[in-house]
C-alpha cells in the first residue's frame, strides 16, 4: 500500500503537527508492505513533496519532521485525478493520512478537497470534521441528543461595535454565568487563545485575543473540575477505551502545559474514577461522536464536577477529530492501554480509511 503522509499546515497548531508526523512516519515504516510520500504544507498553505530520506532521518532521531520549499516540488490536487507533482506528474497513492491539527487541516475543508480528488483520507469526513471544530454548533448538537454541557454563551466579534456593547455582554455574562469563565476562541485546538477571566473588566482583552483566532468567541462557565478524556476508534461500530485524566500543573491545561513545559501536566491513564463513571464517560463519549458524524479516530475530552454533597456531574466538553498524534499523546496512549500498539493503531485506521472511502465508491451518486 502507498500512503500520503500530509503534516504542516497553516494553523497556530503548525509545529504540534510537525512532531505528531513523525511518530506516525516511523510507524508506517515498521510496516514492510508500506510506501510512504511525504507532503509538507507550508505556512502559506502551499504543499510540497519532501525528501523521503531526509524526513526519515529526523523521525527515526526522535525529531519533529521539517518542510523543504521547492518551487519544483510543489504539489497539486487534481479534482477526479488525485495528486500531481513536478509539473503534472502523477503521486498515485492508496489512501491519505492527514496529520494535520487545526484550521484547514481539521475542520472539513481539507476534506472536502481530498474527497473532490477522489482519494481516500484517514479520519473524519467533511461534516464530522467541519462540527467538531466548531466548538458552538458541537455543543448545539450535543444538546439535541440530550448530552451535557458545560453552561456557555457566544458572541461574535461583528456583535460588538460600540463599547456599551462590551458593558451588555459583561452584564449577561455575569446573570447566567458568573465568573469566573473561560473565553476562547470558537474554532481552534490546542488552549490557543484562551483566557480564563475573573472580572469584567479582563474581558475585552481576553475578546481580543480569541478574535485574532477566529471570529466568534466562545465563553464558557469556569467550573472546578477533573479533565477527563476518552480515545474513540471506529466508524460504523465505534469503541472507546479507558479514558485517562490530566491533571494540569497550571491554572488550567493551556498551551504551554501541553507543549511547552515538560512539567505542565501529568496524565494518569486509566484515570482514577469509579467504574461505574469510566462506563458513563465512554458512553458519552461515543454518543457524542456518532452526533457529530464522527470516523476513524476522536479524542472526546470531558469533565467531572464535584457538588458539596459529594454527586458527580459529568459534561462533554469538546472532540478532536484529528488529535494530538505523538506516541506520548492522550489519544495514542489511551489505545495502547486497551491492548492497541502505536504501529498497530495507525494501520487500523488506515483499514478504516479505505472501509469508510470504498463505501462511498459503491454508491450510486448519478442514481435517479
Amino acid at each position: 500500500m502507498r500512503v500520503a503522509l500530509l503534516y504542516g499546515g497553516r494553523s497556530a497548531e503548525h509545529e504540534v503537527s510537525l512532531s505528531s508526523a513523525a511518530g506516525v512516519l516511523r510507524a508506517l515504516m515498521s510496516h514492510e508492505e508500506m510506501a510512504v510520500e511525504l507532503i509538507g504544507l507550508a505556512r502559506d498553505g502551499t504543499w510540497y513533496y519532501q525528501n523521503f530520506t531526509a524526513q526519515l532521518d529526523r523521525a527515526q532521531a526522535d525529531s519533529p519532521l521539517t518542510i523543504e520549499e521547492r518551487s519544483d516540488h510543489r504539489v497539486a490536487v487534481l479534482p477526479g485525478g488525485g495528486l500531481a507533482v513536478r509539473e503534472g506528474k502523477a503521486l498515485p497513492v492508496d489512501c491519505v493520512v492527514p496529520i494535520l491539527h487545526g484550521s484547514f487541516g481539521e475542520d472539513g475543508t481539507l476534506q472536502g478537497l481530498l474527497e473532490m480528488a477522489g482519494l481516500a483520507y484517514v479520519g473524519s469526513g467533511v461534516v464530522g470534521s467541519a462540527v467538531g471544530m466548531d466548538k458552538m454548533r458541537s455543543k448545539q448538537l450535543w444538546q439535541d441528543h440530550g448530552l451535557p454541557v458545560v453552561p456557555y454563551l457566544h458572541v461574535a466579534e461583528a456583535d460588538l461595535p460600540e463599547p456599551d456593547d462590551m458593558h451588555r455582554l459583561a452584564r449577561v455574562i455575569d446573570e447566567r454565568l458568573g465568573y469566573p469563565v473561560f473565553v476562547k476562541p470558537n474554532a481552534a485546538g490546542s488552549s490557543v487563545g484562551i483566557t480564563r477571566v475573573t472580572t469584567p473588566e479582563e474581558l475585552p482583552t481576553s475578546l481580543e485575543r480569541a478574535f485574532r483566532v477566529d471570529r466568534v468567541a466562545l465563553i464558557e462557565q469556569a467550573l472546578s473540575v477533573r479533565e477527563i478524556e476518552t480515545a474513540v476508534l471506529g466508524n460504523e461500530s465505534p469503541q472507546a477505551f479507558q479514558p485517562g485524566e490530566v491533571i494540569p500543573s497550571h491554572e488550567f491545561y493551556d498551551y504551554d502545559a501541553k507543549y511547552q513545559d515538560p512539567e505542565g501536566a501529568r496524565l494518569v491513564i486509566p484515570a482514577d474514577i469509579p467504574p461505574d463513571l469510566a462506563e458513563e464517560i465512554k458512553a458519552l463519549s461515543v454518543a457524542a461522536f456518532r452526533a457529530i458524524d464522527g470516523a476513524g479516530l476522536s479524542r472526546v475530552d470531558c469533565f467531572i464536577v464535584t457538588a458539596d454533597d459529594g454527586s458527580q456531574d459529568v459534561y462533554v466538553n469538546e472532540i478532536n477529530t484529528i488529535p494530538g498524534f505523538t506516541p506520548i499523546s492522550m489519544y495514542p496512549k489511551m489505545v495502547e492501554a486497551g491492548g492497541i500498539r502505536y504501529a498497530e493503531l495507525v494501520m487500523r485506521l488506515i483499514e478504516l480509511a479505505m472501509e469508510r472511502f470504498q463505501q462511498r465508491e459503491a454508491r450510486d451518486f448519478l442514481a435517479r
